[in-house]
């Protein structure tokens, strides 16, 4: 039996992706908040738009908690007709869960490094549309960044690990 080794999101990636998402939020003139957290759901940076909803800061730390505690992007929970979350499904009421930090809505989205979850993005501030778009500008910027040492970084909506 050996120690496995694994990547940590550290300050500086976790900034270049708030950056990338903040400025994509800035095209789409939607003020965001955006919040990266490392693979225990712990925040690393979280960054409120001039303009953004106070609500805001929350809800971007429970949707990148979900997605990187639960390894699913958010809205897979209730999108029909097998999201778990839904009514009559084995996860009903899992937003209960944490205290109710748990999300079931668009918006957070793991960052899986190598197939491995290392952490997760969470937006708060549009629609789904609009936060999806600013998720993925995140997931391509580390992608960018990453991939010059070899690493993969999944960019997708639809993440589940």
């Amino acid at each position: 039996m050996g120690l496995k080794q694994k990547w940590k999101l550290e300050r500086a990636e976790a900034r270049l992706m708030v950056d990338a998402a903040t400025a994509k939020a800035a095209e789409l003139k939607v003020p965001q908040t955006v919040a990266i957290v490392d693979d225990g759901g712990f925040p690393i940076v979280i960054e409120r738009m001039d303009g953004a909803r106070i609500t805001g800061p929350q809800i971007a730390w429970n949707k990148a908690f979900t997605a990187a505690g639960h390894k699913r992007s958010t809205h897979l929970f209730n999108t029909p007709p097998n999201g778990p979350a839904l009514p009559g499904n084995e996860a009903f009421g899992i937003q209960l869960s944490f205290e109710g930090r748990f999300a079931i809505f668009v918006g957070g989205f793991p960052i899986v490094v190598d197939g491995e979850v290392i952490g997760g993005v969470g937006l708060s501030g549009g629609n789904g549309e609009q936060d999806t778009a600013c998720g993925i500008a995140a997931l391509e910027a580390l992608r960018d960044r990453l991939a010059a040492d070899g690493l993969t970084v999944t960019v997708a909506a639809d993440i589940k690990r």
